[in-house]
């Protein structure tokens, strides 16, 4: 499968082929669903916690004599039924994370890459960095490629990128993953998935192999 190449300035250089293993696939519904269900599940905190009967402070003597007084019984004024009692089930703080087996991960990336590839949402970029790390230079790269909401895909470590993250951080439009620490959530919901030419052989080496 071939794409076009761009440069930052959005003009045409040629075209670059992907492959058909990793963009060519057959879309599979079911493991993206899976995919992303767990990439959601694991960005929650779990932190939530409510105070339960034996928690909340107080309700340690009995507020009134068990008979003769016409009320019901009570024997803490922390009950479940009492205004500032504990609460009854409340949730409890958990880990809602799913791990999923590396091979069925890796089809779910092949299965998003092959969605984006076939509505014609992959753009392939040549390399490029950010000498000062400007936000308002990554921001007119992305004008110049049509970005509305992409995702920025680059080949080359941390390091050698840390000044276009940077840049990259404060565009609501526009975000970044570096190739060898991708996210499949991030794919997805991007409408423009932009790839450089270096993160492209990345992808097609590590991706390719997985039947």
């Amino acid at each position: 499968m071939k794409v076009d190449k761009y440069s930052i300035k959005g003009d045409l250089l040629g075209q670059i082929e992907l492959s058909d293993e990793v963009f060519g696939a057959e879309v599979n519904d079911v493991l993206i669903y899976e995919y992303i269900k767990a990439a959601n599940a694991n960005l929650r905190q779990g932190t939530h916690a409510t105070k339960e009967r034996a928690a909340v402070s107080g309700g340690g003597a009995k507020p009134w004599r068990q008979k003769g007084t016409g009320r019901a019984r009570a024997g803490s004024s922390r009950s479940p039924i009492w205004r500032g009692g504990g609460t009854v089930f409340g949730p409890r703080p958990r880990d809602y994370g799913i791990q999923l087996p590396k091979k069925m991960k890796k089809a779910a990336f092949i299965s998003i890459f092959s969605q984006k590839a076939k509505v014609g949402a992959v753009k392939v970029v040549e390399d490029f960095s950010i000498a000062d790390g400007k936000t308002k230079d990554v921001a007119v790269i992305g004008k110049a490629l049509s970005i509305t909401k992409g995702l920025l895909v680059s080949g080359k470590n941390d390091t050698d990128d840390s000044l276009l993250k940077r840049a990259i951080r404060n565009i609501s439009w526009f975000k970044y993953n570096n190739v060898n620490r991708l996210s499949g959530r991030d794919i997805f919901y991007s409408k423009e998935l932009v790839i450089t030419e270096s993160a492209v052989n990345q992808i097609n080496e590590k991706f390719g192999k997985v039947k």
